[in-house]
């Protein structure tokens, strides 16, 4: 860790006491935004208990650049709130969700808030038009469910694939009106931006089904008086966060090889709005892009380097330049990674990482430094290491998470995490609750590896498993375990292993490939990728990675099947899954269930009732914490208890 960074994260827990935090509770920050002027930022701020399973009622905590309360916004007690944006006049406006009803908010610096709009569905993504004189969102009216794959399905009865939800940029003026759908109706609308004379849009969208045609959507051209649409490029990448420049006449966007809608990571792109071919402005870049800006004060973006999490400004002919600032941690904010003032010299985020809590971070773009102290009080659960090794010609890079709870004389279990995507990374996050907490504390040592197809490394690592699931990853991961056993005092045979999505696929396949762990607990898992190809919402992500449908190439989609080879498991498995995923169905897991029970494998099986692709509500989440570690206790020992 190089000092500066160690100084920034030193200061978060060297400051005063929290002023109206519970100690029993840690302050969360969501959607933050800064005003134009960078004067000042807001965010939505809640308390949480680490075990709790009530809900948290959420404000708005307006901020002076120094971190001083201006004012609390809070007009509707059973609301959750998000979507905060500043308009050039340094109004803010934000949504309140209460129910099924959505409404868009504005703020002034006096007076109360003002409804601009009410929507009967869902909304996100608001945005000033240049001018201030209008704001763009985009609305699902009549929503069957919540936006995004991810989220739980509606039930699957009635005739099948005949409905879609319908994401669409629609405007509301400012000083009141009607709200007015633009973008065409069939044409499900991702992301987007203004272009700088209002006259536009410049947004990722598909036709059809928005859940599963992500991965095949194009850069379009949205007029902003007639919704008449204009193709600018149709790569075939994904795409995220379409930037236009100030001039108007450049789209930037970040493109690669990417899993899941919202895991952002690759190069940065620029194509003329008036249509070609993208040009990759940062080939062979050794890091991946997670989110971008441009305006006035130029194109910057947000990048994964390694362990490190930078501010890196770009040049539109040139490419990237040095980072103006990085350190070993995430961050987050509203509409990118990070919230800047328009003339882009003051930059504000959420900061953590796994040993100090979130705080908020603001002040000059190369040193912006912890403004607020809601969460100085909080002691750490474990003490961080970056590793690195080398696996199959790559550099690889890893986080080892000791427990500060000593464990007894000798050597203590460990429990690798295998992150989901495949494209992502575990990054910084501050260890307080959920299972990873609960593991802590109970004595294990966690290992969260960053193997090949994960962000971090650049377009050629993350590229580095298509057509090879399960192969050279694997590999990495289990190289990365003899660098962690090197590392710290760990015991050889207990280790545990576990993963959610495309980890959980990762654990059900590592039980047929080798022996080495000794209790698995697999999230959502993927056991059999032709079974999986015809029952799952979103098989267009697939394409990308194996390079034809299970259709045209069987042969590839059943080698990295754990069912093909179910007879060579041998390792206790928990398994669990939603409902009502449509990401990962329930059926891959009872697939899995029933193949280690006919090889009479310890194994148990949970579906959660009405969850999605993740468990969510808090009393399911609190089952689930039990079990898994209650499933490594039985297998493993009992930590370093």
């Amino acid at each position: 860790m190089r000092r500066s960074a160690v100084l920034l994260a030193a200061a978060l827990l060297t400051s005063a006491a929290p002023a109206w935090a519970a100690p029993a509770t840690l302050r969360q920050y969501a959607a933050l935004a800064m005003a134009p002027a960078g004067d000042r930022i807001a965010a939505v701020e809640s308390d949480a208990a680490p075990d709790s399973t009530a809900a948290h009622h959420a404000r708005i905590v307006v901020r002076t650049a120094s971190g001083a309360v201006v004012e609390t916004i809070d007009p509707c007690a059973a609301c959750s709130y998000s979507g905060l944006t500043f308009g050039p006049d340094g109004a803010l406006a934000f949504f309140g969700r209460d129910k099924g009803t959505t409404r868009l908010l504005l703020a002034r610096q006096s007076g109360p808030a003002t409804i601009l709009a009410t929507i009967a569905g869902i909304a996100q993504s608001p945005r000033f038009s240049p001018d201030g004189r209008r704001i763009a969102l985009l609305v699902t009216l009549g929503a069957r469910k919540e936006a995004g794959a991810t989220q739980a399905g509606v039930r699957q009865v009635g005739e099948i694939g005949e409905q879609n939800d319908e994401q669409r940029i629609a405007t509301v003026p400012t000083a009141g009106g009607a709200l007015t759908p633009l973008s065409p109706a069939d044409r499900y609308v991702y992301e987007y931006d203004w272009t700088p004379d209002g006259g536009a849009f410049v947004a990722t969208t598909a036709l059809g089904n928005g859940d599963n045609n992500w991965w095949v959507a194009e850069l379009d051209r949205i007029d902003a008086r007639t919704g008449a649409v204009s193709r600018i490029a149709a790569p075939k990448l994904q795409m995220n966060a379409p930037r236009v420049s100030p001039d108007g006449r450049t789209v930037a966007f970040i493109g690669g090889l990417m899993s899941d809608f919202g895991s952002v990571g690759g190069d940065v792109y620029a194509v003329s709005i008036g249509g070609g071919e993208p040009r990759n402005l940062t080939p062979n870049y050794r890091g991946s892009f997670t989110s971008l800006l441009w305006g006035r004060g130029g194109l910057t973006a947000s990048a994964l380097i390694a362990d490190r999490m930078a501010i890196v400004p770009l040049d539109p002919a040139r490419g990237a330049e040095p980072p103006s600032w990085s350190a070993p941690m995430s961050i987050a904010a509203g509409e990118a990674k990070f919230a800047r003032s328009e003339d882009g010299r003051i930059v504000a985020f959420v900061g953590q990482d796994y040993e100090h809590a979130p705080a908020l971070f603001a002040g000059a773009a190369a040193a912006p430094r912890p403004v607020s102290h809601d969460n100085d009080g909080w002691a750490p659960l474990v003490a961080a290491r970056s590793l690195s090794w080398s696996s199959g010609g790559h550099e690889v890079q890893g986080w080892l998470l000791a427990p500060r709870t000593a464990p007894p004389a000798g050597k203590a279990p460990m429990v690798t995490v295998v992150h989901g995507g495949p494209a992502a990374a575990s990054v910084p996050g501050f260890v307080w609750q959920g299972t990873n907490a609960d593991l802590a504390r109970a004595g294990y040592y966690l290992f969260l590896p960053n193997p090949r197809g994960s962000y971090g490394q650049g377009e050629a690592f993350t590229r580095g498993n298509m057509r090879d699931f399960g192969g050279g990853d694997l590999k990495d991961i289990l190289a990365g375990v003899d660098a962690a056993e090197h590392a710290a005092p760990i015991d050889d045979a207990r280790l545990g292993l576990m993963g959610g999505s495309y980890g959980g696929f990762m654990a059900m396949w590592a039980n047929t490939q080798t022996h080495r762990f000794k209790a698995i607990v697999a999230g959502a898992g993927l056991s059999n990728w032709i079974s999986y190809y015809g029952t799952n919402g979103i098989d267009q992500w697939m394409i990308p990675f194996f390079e034809k449908s299970a259709y045209d190439d069987p042969d590839a989609y059943w080698a990295v099947s754990a069912i093909r080879t179910i007879k060579a498991s041998r390792t206790p498995t928990f398994i669990y899954v939603g409902e009502r995923d449509i990401e990962v169905p329930p059926t891959q897991s009872v697939e899995y269930w029933h193949g280690l029970r006919e090889m009479n494998v310890p194994t148990s099986l949970v579906i959660y009732p009405g969850e999605g692709h993740g468990i969510r509500g808090p009393e399911n989440v609190l089952d689930l914490r039990k079990r898994t570690v209650a499933w490594f206790d039985r297998w493993l020992g009992t930590g370093g208890r």
